[in-house]
């Protein structure tokens, strides 16, 4: 009797170890939750985001007439109502969702026109756990419009604006960094980005873009992308810096280091689209006719160019900065910042202060706050301009204008007549001519005549 008892129970022990087995394994294979979903559409593309337990396995493919994205996620079952998702300013009409295979998850999304997908996943941050991303690009859709770009000519008579393309950091399903009490970067910065695109644009001589005006994400290249497209004679980059403890604050401005410098000459070099782009705005210099040793020479001429720039508007910038705000550091830093990486536009990130620190986070919540900031940015950037305004522009007519009023020399150019010379500067065509000892109106492009006071 004692063997048999022992027998039953080495019997039951093998039992039990087996069924802890099998319930081991299936938790290990038990599906993890779809927990929320997210829609942020922006002008050129739409992102959906599905917040998930873990990370998964997924396939996605695209279907025509009608158009339709279908979305297979392994292993998940649905804990959100998709059907109550915003869909407003997206391309998508519909969402449907339903089981498959048993323990997979099939989401359809129904759309007004075809877009090209990808998908892809990230890691938790401070604010979102493990999510998978899916982003509908619309590629019948531009993310500038045309109507209004400026138009930018050599001639030294011409008075356009002066670009200025403000990027806010960060945006969508990128929170940034988030404050003790919850403020989150992204919004922030997109505040300050329209304030400060709206002092810009109330100043004569001045036009500013926004790199976004809502909340989505666009990837750092395509920012610079953007500026390049506008034709931007400075790309201003507004974030709000943070740290592990709350104690740093004050603002910043940072530009391209040379090391970052050297890495994008590298790269624009070794990728052969980038040859037919021009360096120097409209008019500038293709590289696409250029050996490697010149185009080499060229961009590190125009990187060395704006970077010297860039260091010179954020003296500019920093010193205003230091008139409303603590100044994290006295001078420009210099860091390898992806948006910074333009070869020939003036690029600098302006750090506003610490959201980090609860003070500064305050502060960076405050309309008022924002906009003593964005002035004084605004403050630098025209300081800047002023001093060495772009040939071509508003800026640099009316301060060769102001140099005329109070005599001295003056360069002829493309178009100018004796006689328009005379009027602009308030003088008469006789009185030129006796100044300068000319024995008739006639004038050549790039002769220097003298201009009597007024």
């Amino acid at each position: 009797m004692l063997g048999m008892k022992s027998y039953f129970t080495k019997g039951w022990l093998r039992v039990w170890v087996l069924a802890w087995l099998v319930v081991a394994v299936s938790a290990g294979h038990a599906a993890t939750t779809v927990e929320g979903a997210r829609i942020w559409p922006a002008p050129d593309h739409t992102r959906v985001v599905f917040d998930i337990g873990a990370g998964v396995e997924h396939s996605i493919f695209a279907l025509e007439k009608p158009a339709r994205l279908v979305i297979d996620i392994k292993n998940v079952k649905l804990g959100a109502d998709l059907s109550r998702l915003e869909l407003g300013g997206s391309p998508i009409k519909r969402i449907r969702s339903a089981p498959r295979n048993g323990r997979d998850l099939r989401v359809v999304l129904d759309l007004d026109n075809a877009i090209k997908p990808r998908s892809f996943q990230l890691e938790p941050n401070q604010q979102y756990g493990h999510r998978l991303v899916v982003d509908l690009i619309q590629e019948n859709q531009k993310a500038l419009p045309t109507k209004d770009e400026p138009v930018l000519q050599d001639n030294a008579g011409s008075r356009r604006d002066i670009i200025v393309v403000i990027d806010a950091g960060h945006g969508g399903e990128d929170p940034g960094a988030i404050g003790p009490q919850g403020t989150r970067e992204k919004d922030i910065v997109l505040s300050m980005a329209k304030t400060l695109e709206s002092l810009i644009n109330s100043q004569p001589g001045y036009k500013a873009k926004l790199t976004r005006n809502g909340d989505y994400y666009i990837d750092l290249r395509s920012r610079t992308v953007l500026a390049r497209k506008y034709n931007a004679d400075l790309f201003v980059s507004v974030h709000a810096d943070a740290f592990r403890t709350p104690q740093p604050r004050g603002a910043s401005v940072f530009a391209l280091s040379q090391r970052g410098a050297t890495s994008e000459t590298a790269r624009w070099l070794a990728r052969s689209e980038n040859r037919s782009d021009l360096i120097g705005g409209v008019g500038g210099v293709s590289l696409g006719d250029k050996n490697d040793v010149l185009a080499g020479v060229l961009l590190d001429l125009s990187m060395t160019a704006s970077i010297n720039a860039s260091i010179g508007v954020g003296d500019y910038v920093l010193k205003q900065l230091g008139g409303v705000t603590k100044l994290h550091k006295p001078g420009v830093e210099q860091a390898a910042f992806a948006v910074l990486k333009s070869p020939d536009i003036p690029s600098i990130l302006v750090e506003a202060g610490f959201i980090s620190n609860p003070r500064e986070e305050r502060n960076l919540k405050s309309s008022a706050y924002q906009r003593r900031i964005s002035q004084a940015v605004f403050g630098g950037i025209d300081s800047y301009f002023n001093s060495t305004p772009p040939p071509g522009t508003l800026l640099a007519y009316n301060k060769r204008q102001a140099q005329n009023l109070a005599g001295g020399q003056y360069r002829i150019q493309r178009g100018d007549t004796l006689s328009a010379v005379a009027r602009r500067n308030q003088t008469t065509v006789n009185e030129l001519m006796r100044h300068n000892g000319l024995s008739n109106d006639r004038v050549l492009v790039g002769q220097t005549i003298e201009i009597p006071a007024s």
